[in-house]
């Protein structure tokens, strides 16, 4: 008699084609998938119930390498391999802006900073930062010879940072609209980056699988390094201050918590294929990934935030799987850390940041 699937995280959702991206609103149950064909999908989704096709965008005549929401979640923001850029209301499902030539060569990524600024990188290593409400960009930087993989920016929206796949970490100043500096070549490609630690860390993910730790405004050289992955990390996203989910070519999503650097352990899996996106859903509570097996896939990650890592004990480049796909993953997940150790690391966020950054 086959096991009863666990209502703790919704079904996966298949798709005829490969799947690029994934990116969940930022305040309703609802996610949307980017297809290599340029189809944009919207479906709601549910972990007691079916998932339900909302509606889906036809804007884009090549892959849709890029999706996010604005922060108000009334629309939805796509770049494209066609070098275009669509801004859908949700409401009408119109667009209200399209940029068609946006970029000489192929956008690769997209950064929303708020209603009205985003910025796109593309396949040759231009940046361009534009205002939704004009047609043109605002500025623009060419300070790498190859593609644009990541970008995030700070809280305060002056610092823009972005990875290549040169292997260089590169700092903007938005407002003086120059370049701040650029890292040392690393011998692989950095392909993702977060923001960590109260903005005080950034960390990026790399082809070799190593995640390079950098202090924040010392972007020259990175200030650690965690290796262990064993594949290329391909994308990664904070879960909060300390920890962060990455998404690797070995298709594997790992859990991963920054100084102490440890791995929590396997979140979930894509059968050996590439995982192209993470995002994290509004609650927190759900982290959904996209690969090569044409899936989307949703894991409820409602426990992790809460487990403690002991110091003394630090995973030292393996990771346990913790979880089949018929059961809750985090179930067994602390089964090594007793209550004596729990007691060690009652050491709250700040305490955690001074003994790490004095190592």
């Amino acid at each position: 008699m086959a096991s009863k699937k666990p209502a703790n995280k919704p079904n996966d959702i298949e798709f005829d084609d490969l799947v690029v991206n994934v990116c969940y609103h930022p305040s309703k149950d609802l996610i949307a998938i980017g297809s290599i064909n340029g189809d944009v999908d919207l479906y709601t989704y549910k972990i007691d119930g079916e998932n339900k096709l909302e509606n889906t965008y036809k804007h884009h005549k090549k892959s849709c390498r890029a999706l996010k929401f604005n922060p108000s979640g009334n629309c939805l923001i796509t770049a494209s391999k066609d070098k275009s850029i669509k801004c859908c209301d949700l409401d009408t499902g119109q667009l209200k802006n399209k940029i068609k030539a946006a970029h000489e060569s192929p956008i690769y990524c997209l950064l929303v900073s708020d209603e009205n600024i985003i910025a796109t990188g593309d396949d040759d290593g231009r940046i361009k930062v534009w205002d939704l409400r004009k047609s043109k960009s605002i500025c623009e930087f060419k300070e790498n010879d190859e593609y644009i993989s990541d970008m995030v920016v700070d809280s305060s929206k002056r610092t823009l940072l972005s990875t290549s796949g040169e292997g260089t970490l590169t700092a903007f100043d938005i407002r003086k609209r120059r370049m701040t500096v650029q890292s040392e070549v690393f011998d692989s490609e950095l392909q993702c980056l977060a923001i960590v630690k109260g903005e005080r860390k950034v960390v990026c993910g790399s082809g070799d699988g190593a995640l390079n730790i950098f202090n924040w405004n010392e972007w020259g050289l990175n200030s650690d390094l965690f290796p262990g992955h064993t594949d290329a990390v391909d994308c990664l996203v904070p879960i909060n201050r300390n920890i962060v989910c990455t998404g690797s070519s070995d298709g594997i999503i790992r859990g991963v918590n920054i100084l102490p650097n440890s791995f929590m352990g396997i979140i979930g899996e894509h059968d050996g294929f590439p995982i192209e996106g993470l995002s994290l859903s509004h609650d927190r509570c759900l982290l959904a990934s996209c690969s090569h097996d044409q899936c989307v896939k949703f894991w409820n990650i409602e426990k992790l935030e809460k487990l403690k890592i002991n110091k003394k004990r630090v995973t030292k480049y393996k990771t346990k799987k913790l979880f089949s796909r018929d059961e809750n993953f985090f179930a067994d997940i602390n089964k090594d850390v007793t209550q004596e150790e729990e007691e060690e690391c009652e050491e709250d966020d700040e305490d955690d940041d001074s003994d790490s950054d004095s190592d």
